[in-house]
């Protein structure tokens, strides 16, 4: 069974260290009240306490944070370890501490990492802000100082020749971005109040806090676009005019000075000819030589396929003459019938008569009523014989109750088959 473990001094002292002692209740910012090392529990405006007095409330507040840490831990802990989780959950709350990095490690057996996770709550909410706080800072460091603190003198040795340390890129989130805001408490007074120990300097350059930052990336978003959309393009700069390049005289010859002062002809410039309005030009009318396509005259269909239509010479009838002659008949065939099909004529049909086919109702009634009776007087008899008959000396297999009761089986098997074919009769009737 895990022991379990008292306050210490050492724990007190420390807890004592960051709370500040408060001689005179002062009222909190959510109505309660304060006395003492942070004792808020019987605080009550207008009461007073000593040293020696708040040292026994803070004795008293620590009895329900002892009970939790021996009570949710299962890893067996020193003195030391104790001692800094009191003063560690004094601070959090025994809710936050139930749910909190630092118990899932040490319960996992790894004291390393829940000594470590202890730096994971430095911050706390000031002026609306969650910011790291510098007294938290401080308090966590010393936490943990005391929790990784052997008992006796067993400290782990890591000599420097041998354990050159490196930097642990991993740990980078330890460190916190901004400055830590240092704060000051101020324990006189009716009023619990804090206070930054000093104002913060304004960043050179920095935006004003009051300025919307909607408002002022709209008017840079504006300003760009007025700079790629504007009306007239930028003017290209001109380029630098080259240098001009003096030569050296050269001898005229006197043809070359005729030619030379001799005044400039101007061109002759080439005349446009004047706009005129032509008139269309007609379109080619249809010369003789062209073939008039024949006009297809439709002829209603006659009774004979091969009589020629009357057509008005505007369709040859030799078209519709074979090109063939056709064989003459044989001697002793005759002469040969034409057949004429004519496809417009319309189709007649002609539906088949089915008879119905007559059933004698009485065929097959009198075999069902015999085969009844027969069925009833097969399970009539045995049972008739299977109750009547006299024991007798049961030489065989078969005995006048066996014989009775096959027969009425036999019976109840009859009647079944004649009330199934009278049932399907009756279905093929209806």
């Amino acid at each position: 069974m895990k022991p379990r473990h008292q306050v210490s001094p050492a724990a007190i002292e420390l807890i004592k260290r960051f709370e500040g002692y408060r001689r005179k209740a002062a009222q909190l910012p959510d109505g309660r009240w304060t006395i003492g090392y942070g004792h808020t529990l019987s605080a009550r405006e207008g009461a007073e306490v000593s040293e020696s007095d708040a040292e026994a409330l803070l004795l008293y507040d620590l009895i329900a944070v002892a009970k939790a840490v021996n009570e949710l831990t299962f890893a067996p802990l020193s003195q030391n370890q104790f001692d800094a989780l009191c003063a560690f959950v004094s601070n959090i709350g025994v809710q936050a501490f139930t749910g909190s990095q630092v118990l899932k490690r040490l319960n996992e057996g790894q004291v390393l990492k829940a000594a470590c996770a202890l730096e994971l709550w430095r911050k706390a909410e000031f002026q609306g802000e969650a910011i790291v706080i510098d007294a938290l800072v401080r308090r966590r460091s010393a936490e943990k100082t005391l929790f990784l603190t052997p008992p006796g003198d067993s400290w782990p040795v890591a000599p420097t020749p041998l354990l050159k340390p490196e930097l642990d890129a991993d740990a980078a989130p330890l460190v916190p971005r901004d400055e830590p805001t240092a704060l000051v408490a101020s324990l006189d007074g009716d009023r619990a109040t804090v206070q930054r120990e000093v104002e913060p300097e304004p960043i050179p350059g920095a935006p004003i806090e009051d300025e919307n930052p909607v408002s002022t990336a709209a008017e840079a978003v504006t300003a760009r676009l007025e700079t790629l959309f504007q009306d007239e393009p930028p003017a290209e700069p001109e380029p630098e005019p080259e240098p001009e390049i003096e030569l050296a005289p050269a001898e005229v010859t006197e043809a070359e000075a005729d030619v030379l002062d001799a005044p400039e002809v101007e061109p002759l410039e080439e005349e446009e000819p004047p706009f005129e309005l032509l008139p269309p030009e007609p379109e080619l009318e249809p010369t003789e030589d062209r073939r008039a396509e024949p006009e297809l005259v439709q002829t209603e269909p006659t009774g004979d396929l091969f009589e020629q239509p009357a057509n008005d010479g505007q369709v040859s009838a030799e078209r519709f003459e074979p090109a063939e002659p056709l064989p003459p008949p044989a001697d002793d065939e005759g002469p040969r019938e034409r057949i004429v099909i004519d496809d417009t004529a319309p189709f007649e049909f002609v539906p088949v008569e089915v008879q119905p086919i007559e059933r004698r109702t009485g065929d097959g009634l009198l075999s069902l009523v015999v085969l009844a009776i027969a069925g009833l007087a097969f399970f009539a008899g045995g049972l008739f014989w299977a109750v009547n008959a006299q024991p007798g000396p049961e030489t065989g297999l078969l005995t006048p109750r066996i014989v009775g009761a096959l027969a009425c089986i036999a019976g109840v098997g009859l009647f079944s088959i004649t009330v199934y074919l009278l049932l399907q009769r009756l279905g093929r009737e209806r």
